[in-house]
């Protein structure tokens, strides 16, 4: 076989039911729900999970007949009164793609805005037994038809959406809801009270969740310590980070091979797989740090060779960096030397 279709888009699991009780779905990949009568209550149902790219976390939210739900696991719907409810998995490059470019999860969206999906998740459910290829064309169609769902969430208030952004951008270097709030030109009581009020969750809550989001994916990269993750991630330290880390998942955070930093060669060999932005710094692994050695490449400064994954940056930091010329600083670095002044 030349190419699989699978690979880009499959179907998983199909349930067609009228629950009586709330209803959980696991596995991975995205899955999409249509509510066709009655009325639910959405949510996602641990928010310990992996998360799934940057999307906001909503607190439970009612959904009517008409509505799409689309998020990731462990996804629970909750029948207000009797409903029916057809939902789909579907996986593959393309389903994760989707489910990285969600902006909220759980995403209720108009079903008028996407009118063919439902048709099509019907045929996916009578299709169950056909080929691959027939299963994977109708799986790629309906993701390419969800493309354009409009979001049937309220709007969130201006103060809130800032202050989710700002959190967004700059997690690592957030000392606390106190900065954020004189960031945004507003006293610390009144951010609390609109943002929970709005989400459900505090902002200092929502904050730490970003954080443990940012882990997370770090965590992936066996290569990093526990303590350059706690740096980038903006805890305090590798301790702290295992705290928290467990009492919000209930798990421990594993990472690399515990050396506290990397050669100058696994730095060039890393910059060259395009997985992060190298640049020289004279600092280390804090937080702070992080974000002046941003700045001191803007003024040209340099000294030591230091790894940052692009994720952990915000946007502006990451233009900034592939801005500064780099094939000079990655060549020597891959020699083990340093260009840094003694």
């Amino acid at each position: 076989m030349i190419y699989a279709p699978s690979t880009t888009a499959a179907l998983g699991v199909v349930e067609d039911v009228q629950p009586e009780a709330p209803l959980t779905l696991r596995g991975e990949g995205l899955w999409v729900c249509l509510i066709s009568s009655g009325k639910c209550v959405v949510s996602l149902s641990e928010t310990g999970a992996a998360p799934g790219g940057s999307a906001l976390l909503l607190p439970p939210q009612s959904a009517a007949a008409g509505h799409l739900v689309l998020s990731r696991e462990p996804l629970t719907l909750a029948p207000e009164n009797e409903c029916h409810l057809l939902c789909v998995q579907l996986t593959g490059q393309a389903a994760e793609q989707f489910l990285g470019g969600l902006s909220e999860m759980p995403f209720l969206a108009r079903g008028e805005t996407c009118p063919a999906a439902a048709e099509l998740m019907g045929r996916l459910a009578e299709e169950q037994n056909a080929s691959e290829r027939v299963r994977s064309q109708l799986a790629f169609a309906l993701l390419c038809e969800l493309s354009d769902a409009d979001s049937a969430a309220p709007a969130l208030p201006p103060l809130v959406a800032a202050a989710i952004e700002d959190i967004r951008r700059n997690y690592a270097g957030l000392y606390g809801v106190e900065e954020l709030s004189e960031r945004l030109g507003v006293s610390k009581s009144h951010l609390v009270r609109a943002f929970t009020a709005a989400l459900g969750v505090s902002p200092g809550r929502y904050l730490t969740s970003v954080r443990i989001e940012a882990a997370m994916r770090l965590l992936l990269h066996r290569e990093y310590t526990l303590d350059v993750i706690a740096s980038l991630c903006g805890f305090s330290g590798a301790n702290y980070l295992c705290r928290v880390f467990k009492k919000t998942t209930g798990q421990s955070p594993v990472a690399g091979d515990g050396r506290s930093e990397r050669s100058a060669r696994a730095f060039a060999r890393a910059a060259a797989a395009g997985t992060g932005i190298v640049y020289l710094t004279g600092f280390r692994f804090s937080r702070k740090r992080v974000r002046q050695a941003v700045m001191a490449s803007e003024a040209g400064n340099a000294a030591q060779t230091l790894f940052i994954p692009k994720r952990a940056l915000s946007t502006s930091e990451q233009a900034t960096m592939a801005a500064t010329p780099r094939d000079s600083e990655v060549a020597e670095a891959s020699a083990g030397r340093s260009t840094a002044p003694r």
